[in-house]
């Protein structure tokens, strides 16, 4: 893709791998835009619900418009059960209440993002902050959809070890 084109697309290189959460940070952190999208580069998440959301940001209410999958087909049930799991536990207790097949996959205000900003946490657990943080979220509920390429780096352990270390 050529730069001089869309320079409103930013390009990210880390050293390593740091983790799904200082991704998100760092784009969050080099967004300059008036809405900040975070999609996840697997396809996983519908990129049909894009019109929508912006749609929904743009005259709506919201500051946030955000995906959420009410199933889990094609994935392996102890994966389901675990994740559920995960869900129920942090709920119980957590004052903020993290949605049930909540994705990373939103759209977001500029208000919202420079809030985020205003948490320093160092173990960052991002769907939790975007709730903490207070602003008006629409979900839009879709059917899992398989991943075009790859495969879950997401653990047993790194799913359970992200519920300890909130």
């Amino acid at each position: 893709m050529n730069n001089q084109h869309h320079e409103q697309i930013k390009f990210i290189s880390f050293s390593r791998n740091f983790g799904k959460e200082a991704a998100i940070y760092a784009g969050l952190e080099k967004s300059s835009g008036d809405f900040i999208l975070l999609m996840d580069s697997d396809l996983q998440d519908p990129p049909s619900l894009l019109p929508k959301m912006y749609s929904l940001i743009k005259f709506g209410k919201y500051d946030c418009v955000a995906a959420r999958r009410i199933s889990r087909k094609g994935e392996p049930a102890i994966r389901s059960f675990f994740t559920r799991s995960f869900y129920k536990i942090i709920n119980l207790i957590s004052e903020t209440k993290i949605v049930d097949g909540a994705r990373d996959f939103r759209l977001m205000t500029r208000q919202m993002v420079t809030a985020i900003f205003a948490v320093s946490e160092y173990n960052r657990f991002s769907k939790g902050i975007f709730l903490w943080v207070g602003f008006e979220t629409k979900w839009l509920e879709y059917e899992n959809i398989e991943r075009k390429f790859g495969k879950s780096n997401w653990s047993f352990w790194k799913l359970w070890g992200c519920l300890i270390f909130s």
